[in-house]
Formats: structure tokens, sequence, C-alpha cells
């Protein structure tokens, strides 16, 4: 009697091949990997629309590929960190459209058209002592 003893199999799948780029926006931080997968963008591990609820950051997040009318042909998957959900949008559009341009150059040109490859270098302005705010100043009083 023998008994057959199955242990783990490691399963060599075909790798994906993916081309990675860096984005931001204000203090939102945006990884992209950028496959040819048609499809799917992937935001943090979900799918772009549940993780960005409104219809505005959900345009902004896959403008790049509707732009150069690869949404169905390419896919993304973005981890995106820090800032507010409509800083992430714009850093997941900047990181998508670089990737992009890595992977085929032919593209930079309209995507430089749109403005997506450039950062947005945008920050909110630093307190100063003595104000209230950035540039509020304390109320004057006359007597």
């Amino acid at each position: 009697m023998t008994a057959k003893v199955t242990t783990k199999k490691e399963v060599k799948e075909k790798a994906i091949t993916y081309v990675s780029a860096k984005g931001g926006r204000k203090t939102a931080n945006a990884v992209a990997r950028v496959f040819a997968k048609g499809g799917v963008l992937t935001v943090n591990g979900k799918d772009y629309k549940e993780y960005f609820k409104s219809t505005r950051n959900q345009m902004v997040a896959m403008a790049p590929l509707a732009l150069v009318k690869l949404a169905e042909k390419m896919g993304a998957s973005v981890m995106v960190s820090g800032g507010g959900i409509n800083a992430q949008a714009d850093a997941v559009r900047n990181s998508i459209s670089r990737a992009l341009v890595l992977s085929d150059a032919s593209l930079r040109l309209v995507l430089k058209g749109a403005g997506y490859l450039t950062r947005d270098a945008r920050m909110v302005e630093r307190k100063k002592y003595g104000l209230k705010k950035a540039r509020r100043a304390p109320q004057w009083a006359k007597r």
C-alpha cells in the first residue's frame, strides 16, 4: 500500500510585466503599476469606483487611460497614501500618466498637452507667528 503524499506545489504562472511610476499632489503620494490587463484599475486593493465615491474623482483617476484610449487594453494597480481624497485622485492620475509614458514614449505628447505629467506644485502656506492663520491678522482695535 503506497500513500501518495502531496506537497505544496509551486505553480508558475505567466509573470505579469508592469511599468511602475510615482506621482503626487499636495501631500498625497501614489505609486502606479501599469500592465497589459484591460479594464482593471485598483486603488489600495479596491476597485477605483469603490475607493473614489464621487464621479469627479473617478473620472480624474481614469483620465489618462481614457485620453489615450487604452482603458480597455491597459490596467493599473495604484497604492496611494496621504492627503485628502481629491489630492489622492490627482496623485493617481499623475502616477498613471508617468507610467504610461515609460511604457510607450509616443503617448508623452498627448499626456503632456493635457497637463497630466506635471505635478501641481501648490502646497498649503505655513502659518506665521503673530498671525491667526497664514495671512489672517488678529482683529485690530482702534481704541
